[in-house]
């Protein structure tokens, strides 16, 4: 998947703006505060349909202006397609495909594929289990449009049972046989997301660990681990047993939590090297190494299961890391055929050092 073309309207800072890219790499260099990362940000819209800063789309339009829009023109294997998306500040977000709109965002998402290293990449390694499990949500949702319609099922119904339990603790009533219709669609859907994201840690922990091996060169080892509820007494044959046994033992926990406190929902990534939680005992080093190998795993397994090639976006990696394992991993890119790449960066002749020695096509665009 190749984004031949892209046009900014009313984005962020960018009043208009509009870039004709290089199928490999496109670097965006200027002053801090510039807009950037914004233009990655309108990318990273063009794959998932929405910010990957975590901004409401309406604060995304720029100030005192009623809409933004994005376009690209984007080219796979068998055509070439126009992605559009409009935010106008009184009504719903479209997105846009050859003038055709989608009905549901799961629709569009894993069309172009992208994986994002930037900053905010520690957060993975520092913050509680939900942003991990965002984080895992994003890579399957990518390569699997029927999970994401499953997880937003999910969430909707423990989102009802939450409200009723809080209803019966506020008005100090009870009503088992009102909660007791959430068991059957929370198990359902919680169960096949349980099985979904089990089996996709499974393949990602390898490749994780087989790049950190060639990034940090270092003799200890790595592993991505899945946590769930789930895991326990979990019975192949009857999979939706072990969630509705939960859902039971933790009933009066509930009622006095006024939520639901066994689920998926709480499920996590653990991020341990040599059996210890790497946040615990990682250098700063290990950990940005383990951080780039989880992105370049995730890379290609996303390539490997949908037989598209993600696009890389690289945010401020060079004040993040050191020259030599900036130029590391771009090569490593490179030799991984991962596609196209986007960079930002405050120095531009920095920037050009570290991609002249991968000798590929490459434009630097002053922002």
């Amino acid at each position: 998947m190749i984004i031949k073309k892209l046009s900014l309207y009313n984005f962020k800072n960018h009043s208009e703006k509009k870039f004709e890219f290089s199928p490999q790499i496109n670097c965006f260099v200027g002053n801090n505060g510039v807009g950037k990362t914004n233009i990655l940000d309108a990318l990273h819209y063009l794959s998932v349909g929405k910010s990957f800063l975590g901004n409401t789309d309406i604060n995304n339009i720029k100030a005192d202006e009623d809409f933004f829009t994005i376009d690209a023109e984007v080219q796979n294997e068998e055509s070439e397609d126009i992605i559009k998306i409009s935010q106008p500040k009184e009504a719903k977000k479209i997105i846009k495909k050859n003038d055709k709109n989608y009905d549901r965002l799961a629709d569009h998402i894993g069309y172009l594929p992208s994986v994002m290293i930037s900053p905010y990449d520690s957060n993975l390694i520092s913050d509680s289990g939900e942003s991990r499990r965002k984080f895992l949500d994003s890579m399957i949702s990518q390569t699997d449009s029927e999970y994401l319609f499953d997880l937003i099922q999910y969430q909707k119904t423990i989102q009802q049972r939450n409200a009723l339990l809080k209803y019966f603790s506020k008005n100090r009533i009870w009503d088992k046989d009102s909660l007791d219709i959430y068991d059957d669609p929370i198990t359902r859907f919680g169960t096949k997301i349980f099985i979904k994201r089990r089996n996709f840690v499974e393949k990602l922990n390898p490749i994780v660990q087989n790049f950190y091996q060639i990034i940090s060169g270092g003799k200890e080892s790595v592993s991505v681990i899945y946590e769930s509820h789930l895991f326990e007494d979990f019975d192949q044959n009857q999979p939706e047993k072990k969630f509705y046994d939960l859902l039971k033992e933790s009933l009066e926990r509930d009622r006095m939590l006024t939520y639901t406190s066994k689920g998926i929902h709480k499920d996590d990534l653990l991020f341990e090297m040599d059996s210890v939680l790497i946040k615990k005992i990682g250098s700063q080093g290990q950990q940005k190494s383990f951080l780039i190998s989880l992105k370049l795993a995730q890379m290609s397994l996303i390539k490997e299961l949908t037989k598209k090639t993600p696009i890389l976006l690289l945010d401020d990696i060079f004040d993040k890391l050191d020259d030599h394992r900036v130029s590391q991993l771009i090569e490593l890119v490179n030799q991984e055929n991962f596609g196209q790449i986007f960079i930002t960066d405050t120095h531009r002749e920095r920037t050009e050092s570290v991609v002249k020695k991968i000798n590929e096509e490459s434009i630097i665009f002053e922002v």
